[in-house]
């Protein structure tokens, strides 16, 4: 469900503000009945809304999978003029936002929608749906790092939950490895903190997999529709997490 205000904008029948005021106006119909009350939810795909008579076009609900590079700025726009995913988003003719961020340093796996209800549940603010990195490390890690990642290492605002880590490479002629990491929060730089945390340096990381989404298959700087299965599945990952949120879980 979303604010009627936000579906009538995102229709482009005006901005945010003015939208508040054609419906405060009395001039918006949600399944023949009047709607003056600002934050009003509606379901854009089963309610039927109706402006001055009209009834608005509603955007098709779009789930794409995008194999973001390094250097690209997860953002509609940037001020600094530096290239954002939507500059690989050309193509797509429904105005899709970025579900969450990958800093500009890592590259991987990106979801971009206009569901705005499937965004925020994917989004919580607390307990995410599982995303899984492979962290290229400058050294070798020893086990007992790897533990302390998966107990949860303290960084500067509060100490992260348990983590799931593995060696997917190791290569001692070169003192590099590749570790498998999965967490299941949604803080800023994360990873790449915890790595911090652990004094171990990472030269790339990169995401694969977000809940049910696999990036295998998908070239840098590509995107690709999910499937039905896959928009199913990620739903119930979402609901999932946010129920064991309620109960305390």
């Amino acid at each position: 469900m979303e604010r009627l205000q936000k579906v009538l904008a995102a229709a482009g029948i005006a901005s945010r503000r003015k939208c508040e005021e054609i419906i405060q106006l009395g001039r918006v119909q949600v399944n023949e009945k009047t709607v003056t009350e600002l934050g009003f939810k509606v379901d854009p795909a089963a309610d039927e809304i109706v402006v001055d008579g009209k009834k608005i076009a509603q955007e098709k609900k779009v789930y794409l999978a995008f194999h973001k590079p390094k250097g690209v700025i997860t953002s509609v726009k940037d001020p600094e003029g530096r290239q954002t995913v939507m500059d690989y988003m050309k193509g797509v003719k429904e105005r899709v936002y970025p579900v969450g961020r990958l800093d500009y340093d890592t590259e991987g796996l990106l979801i971009l929608t206009n569901d705005g209800e499937l965004a925020n549940l994917l989004m919580h603010p607390r307990h995410h749906v599982p995303k899984t990195y492979l962290a290229y490390t400058k050294g070798i890690p020893h086990g007992s790092l790897l533990d302390k990642l998966k107990q949860g290492v303290q960084l500067d605002d509060g100490k992260t939950a348990p983590a799931e880590a593995e060696y997917a490479d190791v290569d001692t002629e070169k003192n590099v490895a590749v570790v498998r990491i999965t967490i299941h929060e949604g803080r800023n730089r994360q990873v790449r903190r915890m790595f911090e945390a652990i004094h171990t340096p990472l030269t790339k990381l990169k995401r694969i997999s977000f809940g049910p989404v696999l990036l295998e298959g998908l070239q840098r700087g590509k995107h690709r529709h999910l499937t039905k299965d896959e928009v199913e599945e990620l739903r119930r990952a979402a609901a999932e997490v946010t129920h064991n949120v309620h109960k305390g879980d």
